[in-house]
């Protein structure tokens, strides 16, 4: 996504992240005392918007554990450069075919897919990355639908995240936010589907 160092260094958090990653969505494990006020309230709202897409060819790119994916309809495919993400989706989703690889680019024909869907992998992406992402998701896909954590007014656009995880670790990554606004205009055209507290979800055609 970036570099070749900052990219083993994410494959070795989410490699490692894996087995926790659903306590994020579930405020379990690490993230039990963490405050975050209305947050399981919108988990569930941000899970039926995903329900409510219509029955489609998905392609969701970062699927991770596969918690929103597992609600996507239609005919799924799910990619992830995780081996052990891969892993954990596929035994949650056996109704769907689950891939790992890297991306950009997208290992698909032209228009192959009706959706392509991504859950907040959008902002590891560098600049040059975002844009040819959105490229490779143009070229297979009619539509493309993301999910990105929302950046509050006054927060940095860019900055470095730590985690803590069970096993002691540490690991860094960077992250870009957006406003709902700033990944329409990001995109240079799309529809909001979501602007809550904590997660924005845009379409774009």
């Amino acid at each position: 996504m970036t570099e070749h160092g900052a990219d083993d260094q994410m494959h070795a958090h989410f490699d490692q992240r894996a087995p926790e990653y659903d306590d994020s969505w579930l405020g379990t494990g690490a993230f039990a005392d963490r405050e975050r006020p209305g947050w399981s309230e919108e988990v569930e709202e941000l899970i039926g918007v995903v329900q409510a897409l219509p029955p489609a060819r998905v392609l969701d790119v970062g699927c991770g554990t596969g918690f929103l994916t597992q609600h996507l309809r239609g005919d799924v495919v799910a990619l992830d450069q995780s081996a052990r993400m891969v892993e954990i989706a596929a035994a949650r989703m056996p109704h769907a075919r689950v891939l790992q690889g890297e991306v950009p680019p997208l290992p698909f024909d032209d228009g192959e897919f009706d959706r392509i869907f991504t859950s907040l992998v959008f902002h590891h992406f560098s600049a040059d990355g975002r844009a040819a992402f959105v490229a490779e998701a143009r070229r297979v896909g009619r539509e493309l639908v993301i999910v990105e954590d929302v950046r509050r007014e006054a927060a940095p656009m860019e900055q470095t995240r730590e985690f803590v995880l069970s096993d002691g670790s540490h690991h860094h990554m960077h992250r870009h936010a957006f406003t709902a606004d700033e990944l329409i205009a990001e995109l240079g055209a799309g529809r909001v589907l979501h602007d809550g507290q904590w997660f924005v979800v845009v379409a774009s055609d």
